[in-house]
């Protein structure tokens, strides 16, 4: 009797529109981010593998009084594993004196900044060659 009491089934092509729109702004934001968070924490990992390289350098020093005795290798760490494809790792050692360094490969080469990481054994950690406080305090 009464068309004004129909009651609406479904969506119209305006409403569904404007969801797909919505939800395109939110991807566009939110997607850059969650990459940028995802660089973060591989290069978090790959800076806990250098401290903990770091750390079988000083146990190696303490056993043989010399960083690059003629039994010296990089040990294969969980965490070298677990990082291949995104870092590759490289040491430089002298009697007294060593350079552990993180170079960055794969998708982690967008990080620009922070390209390779590193540490020697006065502790001092570098960020693409050089120890700016800044770029350390950024990258590490």
């Amino acid at each position: 009797m009464n068309n004004y009491l129909r009651v609406q089934k479904g969506m119209t092509l305006i409403e569904i529109m404007i969801v797909v729109v919505i939800v395109g702004i939110l991807v566009a934001v939110a997607y850059p981010s969650y990459q940028n968070h995802v660089l973060r924490s591989h290069r978090a990992a790959a800076t806990g593998c250098l401290l903990e390289l770091s750390q079988f350098m000083e146990r190696h020093y303490t056993e043989n009084m010399r960083y690059n005795s003629a039994t010296f290798a990089l040990p294969a760490l969980q965490c070298m594993t677990e990082a291949s494809g995104r870092y590759n790792y490289n040491s430089v050692q002298a009697q007294r004196t060593y350079t552990i360094t993180a170079t960055a490969t794969g998708a982690q080469t967008k990080d620009t900044s922070c390209l390779t990481l590193g540490i020697n054994q006065a502790g001092t950690k570098l960020v693409n060659g050089g120890s700016d406080v800044t770029a350390v305090r950024n990258c590490w």
